[in-house]
């Protein structure tokens, strides 16, 4: 790296005021960091004894004082085929090279399960895979094995893999595959305690240049690699993640990437182990002529990293990469894990250098002081929190063989047990199905009736964990939301705005949709006759609604959305769940109250069962044959589908099969992931929620869509939402899907919303909003959707008949009983009958008729079934 490049190197002066403030424990800003990534001789000393100092409280804190860990591994490399091209790497090879010396691809299932077998008898925990990032990309003979094996993408076999080591040898996997989407990640969680990726650094220079380490490489985007351990964050996956140092970063780019892991470890809570990595030059790489990184550097780097960092992380670096007797040195500069060690396999990233033997490393340990303890892949606090109160890092899949292996209580809770041997355990869902669902305070017989009305606190009881770090949400939050009011509008921009809407509503301007949707007074007023004008156009001016019944059949729910206050923990007194008989039971008593439809939603519970969402279909379809049932977010559905390993297509096809109906398009939020990761932790990202609702449409299952708002975000998010849906529905229909049936804007209900309670979001939409939203959808989705859906639930009577005379005609359904809104702090009831909707329309001179789900006339009159005229049309 030139002097230019490098920029000024931080002054002596410089480091010692940064050394001074790191030794009082003062917080660090990056430009102190920087000072002491440079910090030489005696100021090292001192900075590395600084930082011992915080790793040492940290131990305390953590109960185990004194105790240094390590994971027993095998090092499985999948492949050594990658798309990427890091100019330090000797691991990945070509497809030439693999034939050359006899080797597929691919390592074979039997291959990988020898290397588990092997590592099982010597007593290893972990089975470490690691392969170059979706080799099937840019190599045909990659693409070619796996077509010929049944296999959709390297991750699918990766899956299966997992799957095979946990059954066949009891070995934990942690999985190393490279950039990883959302949608992978949540497939790959139920078969892995843990995953991970190195974020190496956040330098854009060294991934743009030409010439530089990462330069041809796209999967070392340094944002493309930060998402993925946002993702992590918002699935709570136990993930490990790291610094690589020396590879021509300079030393504020290095600090940055320390700042950069620092802010996801907060917000999320998930980042495991930090490792600080050191460059060494190999040969036959673009990078042999590079210095490795000088030990001096290295103490510096992990010492500033630790001190940044804090107490409650953990720091590792590899023992394998410096020489024994300079692994001292890595202790006394803050580190508390020597990451996994192998007696089986070589480190096949840096096949040159062996492992230490595990007893050099723990006499090593000792004489620093330290105890050497074995931990499994997944790290004691994390361990700890899911087996001892249910957080969610563990899919129940995998909970059981990490319990076997754990030590479960004591000061090394968490850690593995001493002398413990991996056996192979099925791999499968907890026993009992739904009958075993315990929730609630002692609340086990779920036969007995439960009782869902009301709440018994104002948040459940880990509200300062599973939401995330409230701080950082805010930060996030300032960026969306509107400030100061809507724009205001002149009135020549108005009138033109209005006159383009006139002429051809549907295809409106951004700049013209913002102009109305942020309308005021004499203006608004036209744009909601402008509306109703279109809605009679399109639908007459009959008002409908469908005899319906919510079944929420479970409000356990560790996804983490910040607005719902429907969720509970599962041991919180407000927390439900139906059995099968019960959700059939009230799609029967519907059935004779009158109702056509059942609309099934729920929680998103780690231990429903891998069947669940058909397994309710078919309990439903089996007692009311013809029952329509519209069920399942597309949240549940990419649950389903990461729970069952099929597709989406084919997940969806079989809810079709089993009596799917139709698919209810909520967890759409705001389709703008700006604004959806303020609102929730871990659900799914805006391209997901249109890739599952676009499926449906192909296969034949009609949606409805919504859209949520006032909240954390601004009217520009309104018009963006609605072009997102206006999309789906013109792909969609253009090759010959189902489409949309409605759009059913929701307004925020905050008064129990968590994301209100921690004084983030406003306290919902005002009647301008609510009225502007429902007027501009109906203009926006012309000749698009034809039907717009208003929520008594949330606007009461008087604001359903005013979103009625500004383009609504549909009134949605009786319900019968509705949990998400009750909870969430609605005061407009949960249950309406026939004529109290019907009243609604009258009231403003318009008539109210029943219709089924897709919206055609309910043929005949609704039979009485026992409610006399109140249910009865």
């Amino acid at each position: 790296m030139d002097a230019e490049t490098a920029g000024p190197r931080p002054t002596p002066q410089q480091v010692r005021r940064a050394l001074a403030r790191a030794e009082r424990g003062a917080a660090l800003d990056p430009a102190e960091a920087t000072a002491l990534l440079a910090a030489t001789g005696p100021e090292l000393d001192r900075l590395c004894a600084a930082a011992a100092k915080v790793r040492d409280a940290g131990l305390v804190a953590a109960g185990r004082p004194g105790v240094v860990t390590y994971s027993p591994k095998v090092f499985i490399p999948v492949t050594r085929l990658c798309r990427d091209r890091c100019h330090y790497c000797t691991f990945v090879e070509t497809p030439g090279q693999a034939a050359r010396e006899g080797r597929a691809p691919y390592l074979s299932p039997d291959e990988v399960l020898d290397i588990a077998r092997q590592g099982a008898e010597l007593g290893c925990l972990e089975a470490l895979f690691t392969l170059g990032d979706r080799p099937e990309d840019r190599w045909p003979e990659a693409r070619a094995w796996l077509d010929e094996q049944g296999y959709d993408s390297t991750l699918a076999y990766v899956r299966a893999l997992a799957v095979q080591v946990l059954e066949e040898t009891g070995l934990l996997p942690h999985l190393n595959p490279g950039v990883m989407s959302w949608e992978e990640m949540n497939r790959l969680k139920p078969v892995s305690p843990s995953m991970g990726m190195m974020l190496e650094t956040t330098s854009t220079r060294l991934h743009e240049t030409k010439g530089l380490a990462h330069f041809g490489s796209p999967d070392k985007d340094p944002a493309v690699r930060l998402r993925v351990l946002e993702d992590a964050g918002r699935l709570s996956i136990p993930f490990t993640t790291g610094l690589l140092v020396g590879i021509g970063e300079t030393l504020a780019e290095r600090a940055d990437t320390i700042f950069a892991l620092r802010a996801t470890m907060k917000a999320y809570g998930a980042v495991q182990e930090v490792i600080v990595q050191n460059f060494r030059a190999k040969p036959d790489t673009a990078m042999r002529h590079a210095d490795d990184l000088d030990l001096e550097e290295y103490r510096a780097a992990i010492a500033v990293t630790r001190i940044v960092l804090g107490p409650r992380a953990r720091v590792q670096a590899p023992p394998n990469l410096v020489d024994l007797a300079e692994c001292r040195a890595l202790l006394e500069a803050g580190v508390d894990d020597w990451g996994g060690v192998s007696p089986l396999t070589p480190d096949h990233v840096n096949p040159e250098r062996p492992w230490p033997s595990l007893e050099r490393l723990r006499a090593l340990s000792a004489e620093c002081g330290f105890e050497l303890a074995a931990r499994l892949t997944i790290h004691p606090e994390h361990v700890r929190a899911s087996l001892e109160s249910g957080a969610p890092w563990l899919d129940p899949r995998v909970a059981g063989h990490v319990a076997a292996l754990a030590e479960t209580s004591g000061p090394r809770a968490g850690l593995a047990r001493p002398g413990v041997r991996p056996v192979g355990r099925p791999w499968q869902e907890p026993d009992g199905g739904f009958a075993s669902l315990q929730t609630g305070a002692g609340r086990t017989d779920l036969h007995a009736a439960v009782d869902t009305e009301g709440r018994t606190e104002d948040r459940r009881s880990d509200f300062t964990e599973v939401y995330g770090d409230w701080d950082s949400v805010r930060d996030a939050a300032a960026g969306t939301a509107l400030v100061d009011g809507a724009p205001a509008v002149l009135h020549s921009e108005g009138r033109e705005a209005l006159a383009a809407a006139e002429a051809d509503p549907g295809n409106l301007s951004d700049e013209h949709a913002l102009t109305l949707m942020t309308a005021e007074g004499p203006l608004l007023d036209q744009v909601c006759r402008l509306a109703d004008d279109l809605r009679r156009e399109a639908v007459g001016d009959e008002v409908t609604y469908v005899v319906n019944r919510n079944i929420n059949f479970t409000n356990v729910c560790y996804v983490g959305c910040r607005f719902c206050a429907f969720a509970q923990r599962r041991t919180d007194a407000d927390a439900f769940s139906l059995s099968l008989d019960q959700v059939a039971d009230r799609a029967q008593e519907a059935w004779e109250l009158g109702a056509t439809e059942v609309c099934m939603q729920g929680g998103i519970d780690p231990e429903l069962p891998a069947t669940a969402y058909f397994d309710l279909v078919t309990a439903v379809k089996q007692r009311v044959p013809e029952m329509h049932v519209h069920a399942f977010s597309p949240m549940e559905v990419v649950n389903g589908t990461a729970r069952t390993g099929l597709s989406i297509e084919d997940f969806l096809i079989k809810a079709r099969e089993a009596g799917l109906g139709s698919l209810p398009g909520t967890a759409a939020e705001i389709l703008d992931d700006e604004v959806r990761w303020v609102l929730t932790k871990g659900k799914l990202p805006t391209r997901t929620w249109i890739e599952v609702v676009s499926t449906a449409h192909r296969v034949g299952i009609p949606t409805t869509s919504t859209m949520m708002y006032g909240h954390v975000d601004n009217p520009r998010h309104w018009v963006g939402h609605l072009r997102v849906l206006s999309r789906i529905q013109d792909e969609s229909l253009a090759a010959g899907g189902t489409g949309f049936t409605e759009f059913v804007p929701l307004p925020f209900v905050h008064t129990s919303a968590p994301i209100y309670l921690a004084g983030v979001a406003r306290p919902g939409p005002t009647l301008r909003d609510n009225l502007a939203v429902h007027a501009m959808a109906r203009i926006l989705l012309h000749g698009r959707i034809r039907n717009i859906q208003t929520s008594w639930v949330k606007l009461g009577v008087e604001g359903t008949r005013a979103m009625l005379r500004a383009g609504a005609n549909d009134l949605g359904g009786t319900l019968m009983e509705e949990t998400i809104s009750r909870m969430a702090g609605s005061e407009h009831g949960s249950a309406k009958t026939v004529a109290e909707l019907k009243e609604i329309g009258a009231g403003i001179g318009r008539p109210v008729v029943e219709r089924t789900t897709t919206y055609a006339p309910r043929s005949g009159p609704a039979p009485d079934r026992g409610l006399g005229t109140d249910r009865a049309r």
